[in-house]
C-alpha cells in the first residue's frame, strides 16, 4: 500500500493550522546594542548588531541534568582568572548543582557584570575572559563602571518573550576610550545539599562578543551597553 497516495485520496479539507506558517518552531536571538553619550548626555551614536557568541562555559552549564547522567561525564568549568572547576550536576543530594532559585538557604548565581575591553578575540567559544579588559576607574583607559540593570520580569508579547540587562560606563580618563569587545561575566556557586556546603566557581564568562566596529566614548562621556535576549522575535 502506498501511504502517501492513500493520504491523497481522503476528501477532507486540511485544518489551516497543519500548514507551515514560518512560526512551527521557537527561535532565539541576541541583540547587542550600545549607545554612547557626549559629556552633556547627547546621544552621539548608536551601534546595533546580532550578538552569536556564547562561550564553552555557557553551554557546558545550559546542558540538562539528563546529559551528565547519560554519559557520566563532567564538564570543566573556567573561570577569569584561568582556574577550573568540574561540574557534574546530578539528581541526589551529594552532587554539587547550582540552586535555583537565589534564596537564604541557597547560594546567590547572579551577574556581576557587563564588561568591556579593548582587544578582540577569534574564537569567542573558547574564550574564557575578554582579550583587553578595560579595568573599572579614573585613570587613564579605564572607564567607571555602573550597577548592571537586570528586569524583575519576562516581557510578553503576543508570541515574543524577551528580557534586557544593560550597564552604563562614565569616561573620567582624561581622553578617549576605544571598545572592541564586549562580555557578560556572572558568578556561579555549586552546592551540595547534603554536605550543606558551597564552592565558588567565581567570575565566570558566558557570553562574549567582537564589536563589528569599535566604539570610541569620548572624556566625560558615557556608553551604555544592552543586552537583549528573545524568543520567537
Amino acid at each position: 500500500m502506498m501511504v502517501g497516495k492513500g493520504i491523497e485520496d481522503i476528501d477532507v479539507a486540511m485544518p489551516r493550522d497543519t500548514y507551515n506558517t514560518d512560526k512551527d518552531t521557537p527561535t532565539f536571538n541576541a541583540y547587542l546594542t550600545v549607545v554612547v553619550r557626549d559629556s552633556e548626555g547627547k546621544v552621539v551614536r548608536v551601534h546595533r548588531q546580532r550578538s552569536r557568541s556564547p562561550t564553552a562555559n555557557f553551554i557546558g552549564l545550559l546542558l540538562p541534568i539528563l546529559y551528565y547522567a547519560n554519559t557520566g561525564s563532567a564538564y570543566t568549568i573556567k573561570n577569569t582568572g584561568g582556574s577550573t572547576y568540574s561540574y557534574q550536576p546530578a539528581v541526589n543530594n551529594s552532587a554539587n548543582c547550582i540552586p535555583y532559585p537565589n534564596t537564604n538557604n541557597n547560594p546567590a548565581v547572579y551577574l556581576v557584570m557587563i564588561q568591556v575591553g579593548s582587544g578582540q578575540q577569534s574564537n569567542p567559544y573558547t574564550a574564557y575572559t575578554l582579550a583587553s579588559p578595560i579595568a573599572n576607574g579614573s585613570g587613564a583607559g579605564q572607564l567607571v563602571y555602573g550597577q548592571p540593570s537586570i528586569p524583575s520580569n519576562i516581557t510578553v508579547s503576543g508570541s515574543t518573550a524577551y528580557f534586557t540587562i544593560s550597564q552604563t560606563f562614565n569616561n573620567n580618563s582624561g581622553s578617549t576610550v576605544t571598545i572592541t569587545e564586549v562580555g557578560i561575566i556572572t558568578k556561579i556557586l555549586l552546592y551540595s545539599e547534603n554536605g550543606n556546603t558551597a564552592s565558588s566557581v567565581g567570575n565566570t564568562l558566558v557570553w562574549y562578543d567582537v564589536l563589528s566596529s569599535s566604539i570610541s566614548v569620548a572624556n566625560g562621556g558615557s556608553v551604555t551597553i544592552y543586552y537583549t535576549f528573545t524568543v520567537n522575535p
